[in-house]
């Protein structure tokens, strides 16, 4: 097999759906025993050690993605829950059916703010905890 070069992959990973490129960062993950998450850096770290605020913004660091209600668009919510996790069809209808139920638990503000995000534009009701 000839070796791709960088521009080369970056042209097919381009040529591929977000969920196609999903299933081949967990194939990957899998394959490799790796994580393809950013590393958390200390981000509270640069905070002014005074405030009883900032040692609350510290001690949160990690965030559970709570799907509360799901609207009118059943479907769309059940793809996006796909998209996010690593759950077939079944499993991730009878976790919108079961709501209030968790999508993703103990994930950076980072990536719950984007399943947040991603959720409530297909019409989901979502908190963050």
């Amino acid at each position: 097999m000839a070796k791709l070069t960088t521009d080369e992959l970056i042209e097919a990973f381009k040529e591929l759906t977000l969920i196609e490129l999903s299933e081949f960062v967990k194939q990957f993950e899998e394959t490799f025993e790796v994580t393809a998450a950013a590393p958390v850096a200390v981000a509270a770290a640069g905070a002014p050690a005074g405030g009883g605020a900032a040692e609350e913004v510290e001690e949160k660091s990690e965030f559970d993605v709570v799907l509360e209600s799901v609207g009118d668009k059943k479907i769309q919510v059940i793809k996006e829950v796909r998209a996010l996790t690593s759950l077939g069809l079944k499993e991730a209808k009878d976790l919108v059916d079961g709501a209030p139920k968790a999508v993703l638990e103990g994930v950076s503000q980072e990536a719950a703010d984007k399943a947040k995000e991603q959720l409530e534009s297909a019409g989901a009701t979502v908190t963050l905890k």
